[in-house]
């Protein structure tokens, strides 16, 4: 996603071409006029239908993690989704938008709370702005529920609520948006290194991958994941989990294509046209390449797991520069994602590091790729800049996430106990399973609470 605000001017420069009705994609006949109010409503319905396509994957995150968890975390899974997506919401509007695009210091804005720049009712609405401010800050503030749904499938069936949703409000308040503004925000990375990130491989998904990778060594693994003693532990439901899959790779088109950021020109709806190819593109690579590993590693048996974190790695990967590739090397970016994030998960757990689904893998290593991939399609980017952008942002939200998580664990804890792991997080935290919310008071409530 590039810089709505520093940016701009060069999009609206493009529409007013455009609204005199000169072509931008060649020398042919003129294109038809597009007026300047015509151009800001086209913008600005661009960033709503994106905004509640991303909103859309805040569902398919909680469905993929209700699905790879086991039974017993099922109901806490999905309070930690539906609650992290009003967490984040609530802190962008308070602290975190201002802080990433206040602009103040080529490091991060200024801690105040957001308010529109227009209202409805204006009588004359600013329309060389582009689009409406609050689509701008819909638009941006899904992604950063994003990041923190990353956070909560690493961790699960471990973590205490409480402490999960502070780390959450520090994370979509703070870290996320003072990263963002080294890149989207035109900071430092931009201005000084020419970092591209096109819709967030790194600004989003690595970044929630690093910040889960820090919570997942401090608040160590499962109860018998790992050791001579370990035991198989059964996901809840992979068809649910593959329902989660779908609906994330349905919002991903919002995701990369809305980062177009305007749709008030030929130009921009043939743009966000080849998004959308590539994104899907590198999404079905991603699967067929891990369905392929699996069965080698699964000696001639397939592992539907493998197979959709590998479409989830596949969009990963090309979501930091969706637009320059062709199709053809969309999907080698998706496939080479899907190879990364499949060994990465083995990587992992010789590690002995426990991610319940894969996020880290898919999210932290596949973005990571993609990112240091945008110079092979994009000639505006050097892999010197790129691998700054990496290490840097990396660095900071590693170290700032480790902290957060530190200070939780010595003050309030972070983990459930051995007795509340045991029982699961249903009923040690909500006091009810998946499938038993509403009962009454006393015995005989309780005895439905437990069925």
């Amino acid at each position: 996603m590039r810089d709505t605000k520093t940016k701009w001017p060069m999009k609206a420069a493009a529409i007013a071409i455009a609204g005199l009705g000169v072509g931008l994609m060649s020398a042919a006949p003129a294109a038809a006029e597009v007026s300047e109010e015509t151009a800001f409503i086209f913008n600005t319905l661009l960033f709503l239908i994106g905004g509640f396509l991303v909103m859309l994957m805040a569902a398919g995150f909680a469905m993929l993690e209700a699905g790879f968890v086991r039974t017993k975390h099922a109901a806490a899974i999905c309070l930690k989704n539906i609650a992290l997506y009003s967490i984040a919401g609530l802190m962008f509007f308070g602290v975190g938008y201002n802080l990433m695009y206040g602009g103040d210091t080529p490091f991060f804005g200024n801690i105040s709370m957001w308010s529109p720049s227009e209202v409805a009712a204006d009588e004359a609405i600013d329309l060389s702005t582009g689009y409406s401010a609050a689509s701008d800050w819909f638009f941006q503030m899904v992604f950063v529920a994003t990041a923190a749904s990353i956070v909560s499938g690493t961790i699960a069936e471990r973590v205490k609520l409480g402490s999960f949703f502070i780390f959450v409000v520090v994370l979509t308040g703070f870290i996320y948006p003072i990263q963002g503004s080294w890149e989207w925000g035109a900071g430092w990375l931009d201005s000084q290194f020419g970092f591209s990130d096109f819709a967030g491989s790194t600004l989003v998904h690595s970044t929630g991958g690093w910040a889960a990778l820090a919570g997942a060594i401090l608040i160590g693994a499962r109860s018998g994941r790992f050791g001579p003693d370990a035991v198989v532990m059964q996901p809840s439901s992979l068809p649910l989990a593959t329902l989660g899959t779908f609906v994330l790779w349905f919002g991903w088109f919002g995701f990369n294509g809305a980062s177009q950021l305007a749709m008030g020109s030929a130009a921009d709806a043939v743009a966000i046209s080849q998004i959308f190819a590539n994104t899907n593109m590198a999404a079905a690579a991603g699967v067929m390449t891990a369905y392929g590993l699996s069965l080698l590693l699964g000696r001639g048996k397939a592992n539907l797991a493998y197979c959709l974190n590998g479409a989830l790695a596949g969009l990963v990967a090309i979501t930091a520069e969706p637009l320059t590739p062709t199709i053809f090397e969309a999907i080698l970016i998706g496939a080479v994602g899907a190879t990364i994030a499949t060994f990465g998960a083995k990587l992992l757990e010789a590690l002995h590091i426990d991610d319940v689904v894969g996020a880290i893998p898919v999210h932290l290593f596949a973005g990571i790729w993609g990112t240091m991939a945008v110079p092979l399609t994009n000639s505006d980017a050097t892999f010197y800049g790129q691998a700054v952008g990496v290490g840097a942002i990396g660095a900071f939200v590693f170290l700032s996430s480790f902290a957060v998580w530190l200070i939780l664990k010595v003050t309030i804890g972070i983990r459930l106990t051995a007795d509340e792991e045991t029982v699961g997080g249903d009923l040690s935290e909500l006091g009810h399973s998946a499938g038993a919310v509403f009962h009454t008071e006393g015995k005989e409530g309780k005895d439905e609470a437990l069925a």
